[in-house]
């Protein structure tokens, strides 16, 4: 559910959506699972760069073949505006974009910087379309060998890493883009009205995946949705 599209406009809600009610449901269903999770470190919002034009709105989507992750919720997100998603491993990457396989590509802006895709993509927009977020974790056994005292300083640790993590990586980000437009890649932005009117027309993939979801899970999460998009 955190890889479905749109969900936030700025990286507030989406701390607070996993730092919430929320996060720590899944939590707990990880930890069922033998993982016990000690914080969400930020990757950053994922946007799309290509060789072929700007993206200012959703139309401009159409016919571009963009490389995404292999994951359900990307290839429906970018089907629904028409492009043509191929799944691919990310060390496939970079030759693909440079033999023209693909037309594009999706990752947050330090990504784009540091494997260099600047050399063979020219646009990057500023979709802000997913916002990626990675989650600590650690073996349940191992955590339980700890005593309590031991738990307390790590779990402590983790969240003082994790608070620095976020300010350092968005801190990251914003250098990334001035860095890709030196590099000559031309940046653009997209209106907030523009990415509201994206949003709602991939509802039908929130739809489609929420109902293979347990429904508890899916009522929390679009109540701390509505929640977090006020801040």
């Amino acid at each position: 559910m955190l890889d479905f599209p749109f969900l936030f406009s700025n990286p507030r809600q989406a701390d607070s959506m996993v730092d919430g009610p929320l996060g720590k449901m899944l939590n707990s269903r990880l930890n069922d699972k033998g993982i016990v999770v000690l914080g969400y470190f930020d990757l950053g919002f994922r946007n799309v760069t290509n060789s072929k034009r700007p993206i200012t709105r959703g139309e401009d989507l159409e016919g571009l073949k963009l490389r995404v992750i292999p994951n359900p919720v990307f290839v429906e997100t970018f089907k629904t505006f028409k492009a043509n998603p191929v799944p691919m491993p990310f060390a496939e990457l970079y030759g693909a974009l440079e033999n023209k396989a693909v037309d594009g590509q999706e990752n947050p802006y330090a990504v784009i910087l540091s494997n260099k895709f600047y050399e063979v993509n020219k646009y990057v927009s500023e979709t802000n379309h997913v916002y990626a977020t990675n989650h600590v974790q650690i073996s349940k056994r191992f955590w339980e060998k700890l005593s309590p005292t031991e738990q307390k300083l790590l779990q402590d640790a983790a969240t003082e890493a994790q608070n620095y993590q976020r300010v350092a990586s968005r801190e990251v980000s914003s250098k990334a883009v001035s860095e890709l437009k030196a590099k000559g890649m031309m940046f653009n932005e997209i209106s907030a009205s523009e990415q509201a009117r994206m949003r709602s027309e991939v509802k039908a993939v929130h739809d489609k995946f929420s109902a293979a979801y347990d429904p508890t899970v899916v009522k929390l999460f679009k109540s701390e949705l509505e929640r977090v998009s006020k801040l």
